[in-house]
Parts: C-alpha cells; sequence; structure tokens
C-alpha cells in the first residue's frame, strides 16, 4: 500500500489503480455522482489518447511503452491480435503515421525556447497522494513534470489550437482550472511546495505550434472552488453510500445570454 505523499517512482498503471479522487473524478463528481461511480467501475483506455500518450513519453522519456506497427491499416487478423496484444501489456500501439506525428510534435516542444526549457532539471511523472485536511477524503494526482525546489508543475498537453487566446475557452470547457487547483492544493498537503501550474501546448497539426499558458489567480480561485464543492460532495455521497444522477423533476431552463431574438429576426432578414 502506497503511503500519502509524493512518490517519484509509481509505474503509470499501478498509479491508476490506487484508490483516491483524481482532477478527473473531481470533473466526474461536478457532473454527477452518478458519472462519476460509473467512470470509476468502468475505466476505459480511449485510443484517441494514443498520440497523446505517445508525446508525453517521448518528451518525458516515462509513461506507457510505445509500439510502433508496420501497418498503416489494422484490418486483418493478424495486426489486430498484435495491437490487442500490446494493448493487453498495457503499451500503446501507434500506426506509421501516427508514430511520426508523435516524433514531429516532440520535437517541437524540446526545440521550443519556453518549453524546452521547462522539461528540464525536474522530476517527471510524479504521483502525489494526500487525505484532503477538510474532509478526509483521500485524493491523488499524477504530475506530468515537478521542478520541486521553485514548486512548479509543468502540464503537458496536445490540442486543436495552442493559440493562447483560445485557451481560456478550452480551459473552462476541459475543466483545466479544476486540474490546477487540484495539483496545486494536493502537492502543497502533501508535503510539498506549490506555487505555479503552467500549461505547455502542442498543436496535433503541422506546423504543430507550441505554446506556454497559465491560469491566473482568478482563474484558479474559481477552479479551487469547483474541486472543493466536489470533494465535499463526494465525501457526502460516500457517506450516505448515494450516487444520484442529474436532478428528478421538470428543470426550467432559461436561454443564455447570447441567444436573443433581436439578434435572430436581424441574421434572418440580411
Amino acid at each position: 500500500m502506497i503511503e500519502i505523499g509524493i512518490h517519484y517512482d509509481v509505474p503509470e498503471l499501478e498509479y491508476h489503480a490506487l484508490p483516491g479522487l483524481s482532477s478527473t473524478g473531481v470533473k466526474a463528481m461536478l457532473d454527477s455522482p452518478a458519472r462519476y461511480q460509473h467512470s470509476r467501475r468502468h475505466r476505459v483506455e480511449k485510443t484517441a489518447f494514443d498520440l497523446g500518450h505517445a508525446v508525453h513519453g517521448m518528451v518525458l522519456g516515462t509513461g506507457l511503452d510505445l509500439v510502433r506497427i508496420d501497418a498503416e491499416e489494422w484490418r486483418t487478423n493478424a495486426v489486430k491480435e498484435e495491437v490487442a496484444a500490446i494493448r493487453a501489456a498495457g503499451g500503446v500501439p501507434l500506426k506509421p503515421s501516427q508514430y511520426d506525428t508523435a516524433t514531429a510534435m516532440a520535437e517541437k516542444v524540446k526545440a521550443h525556447p519556453d518549453a524546452g526549457r521547462l522539461f528540464a532539471g525536474g522530476r517527471t511523472e510524479v504521483s502525489v497522494l494526500w487525505d484532503d485536511v477538510e474532509s478526509g477524503v483521500r485524493c491523488r494526482g499524477r504530475l506530468d513534470y515537478l521542478h520541486e525546489a521553485a514548486g512548479v508543475v509543468v502540464d503537458l498537453k496536445t490540442a486543436r489550437s495552442a493559440d493562447p487566446r483560445e485557451f481560456a475557452r478550452t480551459a473552462a470547457n476541459l475543466g483545466y482550472d479544476v486540474q490546477a487547483a487540484h495539483y496545486l492544493d494536493g502537492l502543497t498537503q502533501a508535503g510539498g511546495t506549490a506555487t505555479r501550474f503552467l500549461h505547455v501546448l502542442v498543436e496535433t497539426e503541422a506546423p504543430h505550434l507550441v505554446s506556454v499558458v497559465e491560469l491566473d489567480v482568478d482563474y484558479l480561485a474559481i477552479g479551487r472552488a469547483k474541486t472543493r464543492a466536489a470533494i465535499d460532495l463526494y465525501a457526502r455521497c460516500l457517506e450516505r453510500g448515494e450516487w444520484p444522477g442529474y436532478p428528478t423533476g421538470i428543470t426550467r431552463i432559461a436561454p443564455p445570454r447570447w441567444h436573443s431574438a433581436p439578434d435572430l429576426i436581424e441574421e434572418y432578414s440580411s
């Protein structure tokens, strides 16, 4: 049993088998406790994540085993069996085009004047376990890269767009504020130092542009409030043994602010 604290040598598959509320679990709880409970019992590793796993492995030098399959089409039984065997062993099978794309993306990250130096001088794939001070709930996090002395966490993300101007909306839609808050607070509670959380973004399409972004204090405050609510809700569900879905009954829905009749009338009459 792995104790609470900061750990540098926990294999990825072993980490995912550990008990505790992860940032992914926090986001699922914010959707609904029923969603969290289902995802916990039916963990599915989506093939859509293969490229991301590959880029992480190539940049960080750790993670799941990457296996290049010498076939662009995976239709024959022989290739299907090979792919299945690799996944069963915890590896990531990649088509030649996927492998080449991941290689190009990783090289862009390493060559970037800001991003490249962020993945040097620290520790990769750091596992953090802690008991939440307010609820006692066991929590966990897996940091891509940690500069321990400086208390800086670096998170590598593949993205359709690495444009910093679009990241504010992306972070809200995908819950990156929750992830940052959960990891920073968890690192502190586990006995570490946490001051900054940086996202390194690399685009999946050529020319694979790269940027480094950081959520401001207001954004992190929102993430902390959401994380706090999710952990407290998790504690109540755990105590009661009840994991509800969406509210029952009829929910009356108001229009969003951008949806107004005058705008629609002008659009259709022009």
